[in-house]
């Protein structure tokens, strides 16, 4: 039978969920205009499928406007899977300005800010930990070639379903968990920066249909096992389009607008943590010992620091300057990539307007300090619920202040919406639920 291709006008919600509607594909010049009808409510779809309180009832309309720069067309292998369209685009009302909870336009916003305040370019890339499905890989295969080879036609195809969704690929491993594997890309400016990590967990989803296998980011598979993180590369570039991180004379090599950037995540983290992280499982792996992030620490090439100092190559062609980056690592594919990078942008420049001094780099175990000698040198617990995270972020007047108003309420009552769903069920079960879903 013929078919007409579809293509699929996708945003990334709070529950970091690519959600979206069909239209002929024809008809993308006109959808760039027109949009595609939305439903306030929809904010509040959990990654379950449940609906959180929602202050907005079944009224109201809006419209999801495609952004032709964002499209992906890929081929992919397998018998009965057709290719796939599909393009990112913004939440607005129907007369055109931004929706407050549209996550795409509240990294614009916090870029806007970023730009205003410091005349600087966000540059960086997102870098994805995920597990596969089925029968469990025999032990022993960590970072190997056997590991790899396992899943060598996956890999091959991920590639070049990457290069044709116009990502730059950059490394496919077999990492250290049972059946987990990584892939990293190159870095990219502004709102792309987000938008490939968004089109990448598709890529990856869509690969393994079509290589009938199944994948999941989820944070934490198994209580007792490696968990699946999201490691957000950082660095600057001037108006020349230059790079802007690196001062060979700062404190860590870091430039002084860099530092102050890093002060101030550090300072918010434990109330933007509700965002970076923001399932109730990302709180099992966000502990010591996990090379995760426990504390609101600076790290000189430590994969346990919530921000780290990333190491840079003197063999390398690249120059120093534009090797040089740092990496968020309290975070991971529960969020929306546009919230994460939101939130961490807004505490950044925060620092910067409030002239924090660059921070102390750690190189020892915070977690055998007791809570008085980590408050005595300025270090916090990161929260170890969801709960609790969400407290800390209400809380915090000057980090809701970031965001629309009303904003922090919605957001709230999402997750909390989220927990609910979950209450009573054992964490094996927890676990389950969220491989599951994501």
């Amino acid at each position: 039978m013929h078919r007409e291709d579809l293509m699929v006008a996708c945003t990334n919600d709070l529950a970091g969920k690519t959600r979206g509607k069909a239209f002929p594909a024809s008809q993308l010049e006109k959808r760039q205009h027109r949009g595609i009808g939305w439903t306030p409510t929809n904010v509040q779809i959990t990654c379950f499928d449940s609906i959180s309180d929602s202050p907005f009832g079944s009224l109201g309309d809006l419209v999801l406007i495609p952004d032709p720069a964002t499209r992906v067309a890929i081929a992919t292998e397998g018998d009965g899977v057709p290719p796939e369209q599909f393009v990112l685009g913004n939440i607005r009302y129907t007369d055109g300005r931004p929706w407050e909870f549209c996550t795409r336009s509240l990294l614009q916003a916090a870029l806007d800010r970023l730009k205003r305040v410091t005349g600087l370019t966000l540059f960086g890339a997102f870098e994805h930990e995920f597990q596969f499905g089925g029968p469990v890989m025999a032990p022993g295969n960590s970072f190997s070639l056997a590991g790899f080879r396992m899943r060598r036609a996956f890999g091959e195809a991920l590639i070049a379903a990457m290069r044709a969704a116009g990502i730059s690929p950059d490394t496919f491993m077999k990492e250290h968990g049972a059946d987990q594997y990584e892939v990293t890309i190159g870095p990219k400016a502004g709102i792309r920066f987000a938008d490939e990590a968004v089109i990448l967990r598709e890529v990856v989803r869509s690969t393994a249909l079509a290589h009938d296998e199944t994948v999941t980011f989820t944070p934490i598979r198994d209580p007792a096992g490696v968990g699946n993180g999201v490691h957000i590369h950082m660095s600057f570039l001037d108006s020349d389009g230059k790079p802007a991180t690196w001062d060979p004379a700062g404190k860590h090599e870091l430039s002084p607008v860099a530092g102050q950037f890093v002060a101030g995540v550090l300072k918010y983290l434990d109330a933007i943590t509700a965002i970076t992280a923001p399932s109730v499982v990302s709180y099992l792996r966000l502990t010591p010992h996990r090379w995760s992030a426990a504390f609101n620490n600076l790290g000189f090439r430590d994969r346990e620091a919530s921000v780290r100092i990333c190491p840079v190559s003197d063999l390398s062609d690249i120059a120093k300057a534009a090797q040089f980056n740092f990496e968020f690592r309290a975070a991971d594919a529960t969020a929306s990539p546009y919230l994460q990078l939101a939130a961490i942008i807004h505490a950044g420049v925060q620092g910067i307007e409030e002239g924090l001094p660059v921070p102390e780099a750690t190189q020892e175990d915070l977690s055998l300090l007791d809570p008085a000698a980590l408050a005595e040198r300025g270090y916090k617990r990161l929260p170890t619920t969801l709960e609790e995270a969400l407290k800390r972020f209400e809380a915090n007047d000057t980090v809701t202040g970031w965001f629309p108003q009303g904003f922090a309420d919605v957001y709230v009552k999402h997750k909390l919406g989220e927990i609910d769903h979950l209450k009573g069920r054992e964490l094996k079960d927890v676990c389950a639920a969220y491989e599951e879903v994501y």
